[in-house]
């Protein structure tokens, strides 16, 4: 009994040795890194009115109240504003990089560096879209970070943060790469690293580390419902923010590419559809007029594949290679068309603006006394008038007035205007339903509508029936 005892004993103690062995030590990469985490502190003054001296102090809620704030004299006053925030020093002549959002709208930015001492910094460059900013600090000598690659990273890999969250200077916390190349909400230019570590409010700008103590990422963003962290926290690769850096410190600002055409994911219905053997690419819902796209030959129903040799795995991949690419340059793009693939080359226009994309969503309801007609597809359509064709500035189509099987269960909607079914172009109800007599049932269509100032296509199942 006694020899069993000590053999389980034994083995736990060879166990924990084993398990003890396999943890991460993170304490190196602390000490040679750690020096190079900087607290990045911002000052805003902002200008409010305020009541001269010897008005009365009354209560919100006092009936006096409000007629004092409308029409009692009052002097400007200044409020500061201050907030917290992380940043890494990338060169030891102190440039330093961090958030746009940490430094905006800043009158007064203060970096301190973890011996205390304390520097005036200037904003060299802000990129919005990438939040990515550039400052400088008069020093040298400083510690800096190691670069690391972003694209080598693998999922599952121990990553490491250090920052200042809630001003708490050089936290640590680590965890690993949950996803790669994520996609979020408004930002179309950033393939955010998504990890498990804590990451909280102040963290916002520090440094990403991988085991080797090189950093791959800026830590960003966080998803919340209550404004802490709650598991998943998003970073900006490190190549997307030294690209911006590059373009910052030789121009003092940052240039994109366009091709001026508008995608949406292919779906394994679209894919389907258009005979490709497996969902992927960027499916081309419009082309621009006059823009590169058009001019190369792309047109509305075409696949991108793949951008200047790059594959387009996911149509999200596409804004981002297309905005990396420098204007002027001439590519060459693989398209998805009637079945093969075709290649042409195209010139990269520049982004000139920011202004959003239109939203989708709304219609046009149906012409006045004009007649309607129920297709295979158990969609009622009518024909559009030469008053809703010069206002949509199309040729044909068919505007839908109503739905049934197949086109009920998909996401067409009333109002929606049929310019297309796959690549053939709709002109009357009669060369509609003789496009759909060619498709066998049980197959996938693709139909692309007019919603809004929006196009898109719609998949749909033909009953089988």
């Amino acid at each position: 009994m006694l020899r069993k005892l000590f053999f389980f004993a034994l083995f736990g103690l060879f166990a924990q040795s084993v398990v003890a062995n396999n943890l991460p030590d993170f304490t190196d990469l602390v000490e040679k890194q750690g020096a190079a985490v900087v607290n990045v502190s911002t000052t805003q003054l902002i200008h409010t009115p305020q009541m001269l001296q010897g008005m009365p102090n009354l209560p919100e809620d006092d009936p006096f109240y409000e007629f004092f704030r409308r029409f009692a004299p009052q002097e400007p006053h200044e409020q500061e504003s201050q907030s917290l925030g992380s940043g890494f020093i990338i060169s030891s002549d102190g440039y330093i990089l961090t958030n746009a959002h940490v430094v905006d709208h800043a009158d007064k930015i203060t970096v301190r560096l973890t011996d205390k001492r304390e520097f005036k910094a200037k904003v060299i460059g802000a990129d919005k879209r990438t939040d990515v900013a550039l400052l400088k600090i008069e020093a040298s000598g400083l510690p800096k970070v190691t670069m690391g690659n972003a694209d080598q990273i693998k999922v599952g890999e121990w990553v490491l943060a250090i920052g200042s969250p809630f001003g708490f200077d050089n936290s640590v916390t680590a965890g690993i790469v949950s996803a790669k190349g994520r996609s979020l909400p408004q930002e179309n230019f950033v393939p955010f690293i998504q990890t498990d570590v804590a990451i909280n409010p102040g963290n916002s700008g520090g440094p990403l580390f991988n085991m080797k103590g090189e950093v791959i990422g800026i830590n960003s963003q966080i998803y919340s419902r209550s404004g802490g962290y709650m598991g998943l926290s998003f970073s900006i690769p490190i190549d997307v923010a030294m690209d911006v850096v590059s373009q910052l410190r030789s121009t003092g600002k940052v240039t994109r590419g366009r091709i001026g055409v508008t995608i949406q994911e292919v779906t394994r219905e679209l894919a389907d559809s258009f005979g490709l053997p497996k969902a992927g690419g960027a499916l081309i819902s419009s082309v621009e007029k006059g823009g590169p796209a058009e001019k190369a030959g792309v047109r509305a129903s075409d696949v991108i594949l793949k951008f200047d040799g790059k594959v387009v795995d996911s149509s999200a991949d596409l804004p981002r290679i297309v905005a990396a690419t420098k204007p002027g340059s001439k590519v060459s793009v693989q398209l998805w068309r009637k079945g093969s693939t075709l290649d042409v080359s195209l010139v990269v226009g520049e982004i000139k603006d920011e202004s959003a994309v239109a939203q989708r969503g709304g219609g046009h309801g149906g012409a006045e006394g004009s007649s309607e007609s129920e297709t295979r597809l158990g969609v009622v359509v009518s024909e559009l008038n030469d008053q809703q064709k010069a206002e949509l500035q199309v040729e044909g189509g068919l505007i839908v007035e109503n739905m049934k099987g197949a086109a009920a269960r998909s996401q067409l909607q009333r109002g929606d205007v049929i310019l297309a079914v796959g690549n053939i172009e709709i002109h009357s109800v009669e060369q509609f339903n003789d496009v759909l007599k060619k498709v066998p049932r049980g197959r996938n269509i693709a139909l692309l509508v007019r919603r809004s100032e929006g196009t898109v296509y719609v998949p749909i199942k033909l009953d089988e029936k």
